[in-house]
């Protein structure tokens, strides 16, 4: 497509204003979201008004000049009527006097008069479009210094690029919010590299997936077995299994028919395997991608393994700690740590201390009620005492580091460490300086100041997070890993804690004596049975601390209402209670419960309440809620829950704009409406939103409907949450489905093999091809992709 088309034609049943720019309201610098006002000078809408607010997504809107914006009039509840532009362009001068008046206007630096006549003399009263399509027609101005005919073309450019950009990617079908990621991707390269390889938004643009690259690539006639589509379906299909599905590898053969799949139901014309193949080794070639032993693998992931291996091998190197304290003197200082904590650690307990503080590295883990916190707690001050080091972390001068880090991946996980230990602990982004949003493949250079690092909840974190934390640490350091292998795993790609825990590379302590069932906790009695895939014969008979209210899906709301209807009547609040559910849809699903569970804690009947719509959603002042992603330079993290403090309308504040208050524990966190997306309802939650915290009632609704999701280390997550109370409700035969299906999407990662140093089975010899090792032993176009899939029903593709 031409790009003179995308910036001139216009239908003639579009509504437009034509305006000049008398005053900017409101401009966000970061998606560029205006609203402005002009003294409107032609239109062919019925509004004949003198003057008119726009809203849309503009450039800064230069004053005294005129555009042309397209879309239509709407009236809004509190401003009146607006007119929403959905695209616009500058009014260009039309004869050869007003182009030479513009561009000596003061606008274009170094364009004096003289110089404007002589372009327009040469290039006619289209010289602007003509420079803008093609520079180097100002090489034939006299008199025009190469710099100063480079200065033109960028600031005409800056003045006009955007608006080329927008009216091109609205002829695409872009609209207007989605147009600006696009440029401020690409900036005045946009048109140009989206016409070359409209494949490149996939990577560079958040909601631009395969199926609206392709659909455009198609209309650029991109089609087939084009070697661009077949690399973005290559790319695309690895990073979904990855980092949707957790997995840190696909195979080579799995690769190909998932790509073949996926390209053929875009558009129907075969792809052939040969094609795919011959298009991953440009792209392992390209760095794009690592193939190893028959293995698809996104780079990062594949250095991230790498990284962690070398790192743990680094540590464990170390021989110093074995014998830095004789047995005599550990015991003694035991024993005195006992007598003042008043507790009397049992044989597993004093073993997990003794081998914490004699090993460069270890690992805690157990279940519920195990005691993996007395022993954190135990560590942290023998660790004190021997070392003879101060636990006050004001005792150390601000250069000096305190030696002890605490460290979780959730910031609930880390208070609750600070709260048991007396010390000061963090998230792990926070320890790292990082926001989350980092590049996979960024390798920035981080180092942590300590002697000895606990890292908690370690099943949550993902294999890139545990490189990046691994490489950040000193030599010198003894690193201590605590969680429980039969939680969820983590949310990114990987199964860290549980490949270490198989390689047996690393010292383990294993915690399986029960404490907290002792005090007479039949809900850590239910957590461990339901670990070895059990269901007690007690399960709904009525236990001190758990119940079970029997009902179908359709019923679900009507039992979570009720039970927590009655715990609020009986003093509990919001914050005690936590109902978890698998699924976001239908009924018994969390949007649902939600809008149930506000009209319980925080009803607005006489509508006198402040309240401030969003999507479907309401949120008022009180509301319980739920962050959605990391925002460090705020202090929170994904999975945080605060409260919402305070709303201010648009009309209130000198921001003019709606705004929400949270406060999170002691920090309070602004978003305007724009941010609103960052956050969520967090009466009811998602059970992997749970992980790593306690509340003192847990609600577990647990139904058929939720059939996909329901899975053993699904329902010990959910029910290991709760500290007093348990209320599952639901059908009996859906908690036993769920009870004996073990998750059967396993993750593929190599970080056991890795550490072991074992080599897949099915790897070949290096000498049998010049292909790379993944495709090795025959051509992949011969690979029948079901070898090996006879048993395998659909189920087990479902998530």
């Amino acid at each position: 497509m031409e790009q003179q088309n995308s910036l001139d034609l216009f239908s003639e049943n579009e509504k437009y204003i034509k305006g000049r720019h008398l005053v900017t309201i409101f401009h966000n610098e970061q998606n560029l979201y205006s609203v402005i006002r002009v003294r409107v000078e032609d239109t062919n809408e019925e509004n004949k008004d003198k003057e008119a607010v726009v809203t849309g997504y503009f450039p800064k809107i230069h004053e005294e000049e005129t555009y042309v914006f397209y879309g239509q009039y709407k009236e809004h509840p509190k401003f009146g009527t607006q007119f929403h532009a959905t695209h616009f362009k500058k009014e260009m001068p039309q004869t050869k006097q007003g182009v030479a008046t513009y561009l000596s206007s003061g606008l274009f630096k170094g364009i004096g008069k003289k110089t404007a006549e002589r372009i327009v003399e040469t290039l006619g009263e289209n010289a602007i479009s003509q420079i803008l399509q093609q520079p180097s027609l100002l090489d034939s101005i006299p008199k025009l210094a190469p710099e100063k005919a480079k200065e033109l073309y960028d600031s005409l450019l800056e003045h006009q690029g955007l608006e080329q950009v927008m009216i091109g990617l609205n002829q695409y079908g872009f609209g207007p919010q989605i147009s600006m990621k696009i440029y401020q991707a690409y900036k005045e390269e946009t048109l140009k590299i989206i016409q070359e390889n409209p494949y490149q938004l996939i990577e560079a643009v958040e909601g631009i997936g395969f199926g609206r690259a392709d659909e455009l690539g198609s209309q650029l006639g991109i089609k087939g077995n084009h070697p661009d589509r077949i690399k973005a379906g290559c790319l695309y299909v690895l990073e979904q299994e990855c980092l949707q599905n957790g997995h840190v590898y696909c195979d080579a053969a799995d690769l190909l028919e998932e790509v073949k799949r996926l390209l053929e139901d875009s558009q129907p014309n075969e792809i052939s395997y040969q094609d795919i193949s011959s298009e991953l080794i440009k792209l392992e070639e390209e760095s794009k991608i690592v193939g190893e032993n028959k293995r698809v693998y996104m780079p990062s992931l594949y250095f991230s393994e790498k990284g962690i291996v070398t790192n743990i091998q680094q540590v464990l190197e170390q021989k110093e700690y074995a014998e830095q304290f004789p047995e005599s003197e550990f015991l003694m200082a035991l024993g005195e740590l006992e007598e003042r904590l008043d507790v009397q650690y049992a044989p597993s307990q004093k073993e997990a201390i003794q081998t914490a503080l004699m090993s460069p590295m270890m690992i805690l883990t157990g279940g519920p009620g195990t005691g993996k916190t007395t022993v954190i707690k135990g560590i942290v001050e023998l660790y004190a005492e021997l070392h003879g080091c101060s636990l006050d972390p004001h005792a150390y001068k601000k250069e000096e580091p305190f030696p002890i880090l605490l460290t979780a991946p959730t910031g609930r996980a880390a208070k609750r460490m600070s709260e048991s230990t007396g010390l000061p602990a963090m998230t792990i982004h926070r320890l790292l300086g990082m926001t989350g949003q980092e590049n996979l493949d960024n390798e920035d250079e981080r180092e942590i100041e300590g002697k000895l690092i606990i890292v908690d909840e370690m099943s949550m974190v993902d294999t890139w997070l545990a490189h990046q934390l691994l490489k950040a640490l000193p030599v010198q350091i003894q690193v201590i890993f605590v969680g429980d292998e039969d939680q969820l795993p983590s949310v990114g790609p990987g199964q860290v804690l549980k490949d270490l825990l198989k390689s047996g590379t690393i010292p383990t302590v294993q915690l399986t004596d029960i404490y907290r069932q002792a005090e007479g906790s039949s809900i850590i009695e239910l957590a461990h049975e339901i670990k070895k895939g059990q269901l007690p014969s007690d399960l709904i008979k009525p236990q001190r601390d758990r119940s079970f209210i029997r009902c179908q899906s359709s019923q679900i709301a009507e039992a979570v209402e009720k039970v927590v209807k009655n715990a609020k009547q009986k003093g509990y609040t919001a914050k005690d209670i936590q109902v978890l559910a698998p699924m976001y849809r239908g009924p018994a699903g969390i949007d649902n419960l939600n809008r149930i569970l506000q009209e319980i804690f925080n009803a607005n009947p006489d509508g006198k309440r402040k309240e401030l719509k969003f999507g479907d959603v309401k949120y008022r002042i009180g509301d319980k809620v739920l962050q959605l992603i990391n925002q460090p330079e705020q202090h929170v993290f994904n999975g945080d829950m605060g409260e919402i403090i305070s709303i201010f309308y648009a009309k209130e504040n000198t921001e003019k704009q709606d705004m929400v208050i949270v406060a999170f524990e002691g920090t309070e966190v602004t978003y305007t409406r724009a941010d609103l997306n960052q956050i969520t309802h967090a009466f009811c939650c998602s059970i992997h939103k749970s992980q790593g915290s306690e509340f003192p009632i847990v609600i577990l609704p647990v139904v058929k409907s939720y059939y996909r999701m329901l899975r053993r280390n699904l329902l010990y997550t959910a029910i290991t949450r709760s500290k007093q109370f348990l209320i599952l409700c639901g059908e009996e035969s859906a908690f036993r489905i769920g009870i004996e299906r073990e998750d059967d999407q396993k993750r593929k990662t190599s970080l056991f093999e890795k550490l072991t140093a074992v080599t897949p089975a099915e790897s070949v010899n290096e000498a049998e091809s010049d292909m790379p090792t993944f495709l090795k032993e025959e051509s992949m176009h011969l690979i029948d992709p079901m070898i090996g899939m006879e048993n395998v029903s659909p189920y087990d593709f479902v998530d």
